[in-house]
């Protein structure tokens, strides 16, 4: 791929992208484009599919092409924890990179999905984290562990992680209880009777899987476990509406978030990270409300 002839060909030029693998399904250039344009930057974001194992070639190639940032989604977050020159230091906690600034050749690397986190639950619920009983359905890995790990630095009243696989549950548990913070942690098995019971002790509820994403997937909670008491956050977002556990849950009459407050509060972050100043929100939250509405009639 010539990158020089790549980024050279967008008006105004591509000098930011979110990288994934796959990647068309990004709403991310919705959201940053008008940003740039309301600030009058001169730079455009782009979406740019970079296999596994490539990312740190693909760093290495966005500076060389005078690019000032990268967001990074699925499946290459952890990859890109490797891949820079200077780790914040809560990314280094989270386990995980999704946000790159470049500045002066040098590849630094953020975390925007704990703070992106926290962010959309005060402006969803009016709450904070340390006010909360949290329980995190794939917390294994991913933006998962890092709502997990982010949830007890901040403060959370208990902790309860659940996981396909429960041993990374609990290797997620164990770090975060090295980390000294106070929290009550403790792994749930993935089973009816043991979410159910888990269910009735806490406030905050939240779908890190990436279940919701397609008709049919499963169920992620047994019938009627929800309650109207419950704060349900899905981190998943659909083009076509809702997901199937927002729906139960607005039907339970409890307060839900999906996604797209996740993702807006993430780029608000990055935005920060590579400008150094405060980013435009109603301009980005219009954009990505104009692009959902696109997807529901598409």
């Amino acid at each position: 791929m010539d990158w020089q002839a790549a980024a050279g060909r967008f008006t105004p030029p591509a000098r930011l992208a979110v990288i994934g693998d796959p990647i068309g399904h990004s709403r991310s250039p919705q959201m940053h484009n008008p940003a740039l344009q309301s600030c009058g930057i001169d730079a455009q974001y782009i979406r740019v599919q970079v296999p596994v194992g490539q990312v740190a070639a693909a760093f290495r190639q966005f500076a060389a092409c005078g690019f000032l940032g990268v967001n990074i989604t699925i499946p290459h977050k952890f990859e890109a924890l490797d891949a820079v020159d200077v780790l914040d230091p809560l990314a280094r906690q989270l386990g995980a990179v999704n946000t790159l600034a470049i500045r002066a050749g040098r590849l630094h690397g953020y975390n925007s999905d704990g703070p992106g986190f926290l962010r959309s639950v005060k402006e969803a619920f009016g709450a904070d984290i340390q006010d909360l009983r949290v329980l995190i359905l794939g917390a294994g890995g991913g933006a998962g562990r890092a709502v997990a790990v982010q949830s007890a630095l901040s403060g959370c009243q208990k902790l309860l992680l659940v996981n396909r696989s429960h041993a990374k549950a609990e290797a997620v548990a164990g770090e975060i209880r090295a980390l000294g913070v106070g929290a009550e942690v403790a792994v749930v098995p993935w089973h009816d009777g043991a979410l159910r019971e888990a269910l009735a002790g806490v406030d905050l509820i939240v779908n890190a899987t990436s279940l919701g994403m397609k008709p049919g997937d499963a169920a992620l909670f047994p019938q009627d476990a929800l309650q109207a008491r419950h704060l349900v956050f899905d981190m998943v977002y659909r083009a076509d509406g809702e997901t199937p556990l927002l729906a139960e849950a607005r039907l339970a009459g409890a307060q839900t978030v999906g996604g797209l407050s996740l993702l807006l509060h993430q780029g608000a972050i990055s935005f920060e990270h590579w400008f150094d100043r405060p980013a435009p929100l109603k301009v980005m939250r219009e954009g990505l409300q104009n692009a959902a509405m696109v997807g529901l009639s598409t």
